[in-house]
């Protein structure tokens, strides 16, 4: 298969790029600047190109499958999505924005007509949630509510916190009743069964309100992360001057200067994942243990290409794609035992 990582040389691109190389893969590096993908495709020996996504569909033509890691995908998983049904490229994307995901979603036809897997979502987000949302969807099949949690150490990379920033603008999403819902930001809290002990959590807007419905059909869906009670009232009190372009800009320049975790911090740090699943009487709950986040991404990524050409055509989630177990396939990851409370 020839494919190619955009955004390469972005801190999450070249974590795929660089585990690529380390498997025996040779995949094109790309992104918008050539003076910043040259570099690294030197130093990895790999073929590079460099253009805008407004010429992503000729540079597509010869390959089969793109992972997009250029975000905010709010703003550039359109234009790539186009480019992919156009030369009937496999697309995948390492999103965790709601609206990408609905979006996505929409061209289900289109892809199925162009014969492509489309797979936003790929990497942390929301590939270990995601699979747990499926793992206690098969142990209770009638489940109408599902709660997920997440804990992340080794902080954030600058294109995480950019899609942080946009997101503190919008407020939390919460699924009920199949429809989704604006809410503000801890409206819910809960205490999390953690494999490493129980943690209080409040709900935020995470990828699976969209990706967990779709997978599960469960119509009721809250994820939730470690957010101080306070966050909720401020994010509303201040959610008019968050929106301004203003301070979305100036924000976000602070925040392309994050670095993300080194190596020696990924190593040293995990992630875990929590989810309970319940109907009018009976309540199953499963937890797991991950790598560092952004490592589980780039292994998650490899795999999923990988595997994508024996997926059938369509828009999917990790876990329509590749199974409930998918998550179990990756390095380092421990599941726990699913347990009906």
């Amino acid at each position: 298969m020839t494919w190619m990582v955009y955004g390469a040389n972005g801190y999450t691109g070249r974590l795929i790029a660089e585990l690529a190389v380390e498997r025996g893969e040779r995949p094109i590096l790309a992104g918008r600047s050539r003076e910043k993908v040259e570099p690294l495709a030197a130093a990895l020996g790999l073929e590079h190109r460099a253009f805008g996504l407004a010429e992503a569909g000729r540079n597509l033509e010869d390959v089969d499958a793109v992972v997009h890691c250029a975000g905010p995908f709010s703003q550039t998983s359109e234009a790539m999505v186009d480019a992919c049904l156009r030369s009937r490229t496999h697309y995948l994307d390492i999103t965790g924005e709601i609206d990408v995901f609905e979006s996505v979603s929409l061209r289900d036809a289109d892809a199925r007509k162009a014969g492509i897997v489309m797979l936003p979502g790929a990497g942390f987000d929301v590939v270990p949630t995601d699979c747990v949302a499926a793992i206690l969807k098969n142990a209770l099949p009638s489940a109408t509510h599902l709660d997920l949690a997440f804990v992340v150490g080794g902080g954030a990379s600058a294109g995480t916190t950019k899609t942080s920033v946009e997101a503190a603008a919008v407020g939390g999403r919460i699924r009920v009743n199949g429809e989704l819902r604006s809410v503000r930001i801890g409206h819910r809290r809960r205490t999390a069964r953690f494999r490493s002990g129980p943690r209080e959590v409040g709900s935020i807007p995470w990828g699976d309100v969209s990706t967990a419905y779709r997978s599960t059909g469960i119509p009721n869906i809250t994820t939730f992360t470690l957010v101080p009670g306070v966050l909720g009232q401020l994010q509303q009190v201040f959610a008019p001057v968050l929106r301004t372009s203003f301070v979305q800009g100036f924000a976000k320049t602070v925040a392309g200067k994050v670095k993300g975790p080194d190596e020696r911090k990924r190593a040293k740090t995990r992630a875990e994942v929590f989810g309970e699943a319940w109907d009018a009487r009976t309540k199953v709950e499963c937890a797991v243990t991950t790598p560092n986040a952004y490592s589980l991404t780039a292994d998650a990524v490899l795999r999923a290409v990988a595997g994508i050409g024996d997926v059938a055509p369509g828009s999917h989630t990790p876990s329509s794609a590749f199974g409930a177990d998918f998550v179990r396939e990756l390095d380092g990851v421990v599941v726990g035992e699913v347990r009906f409370t």
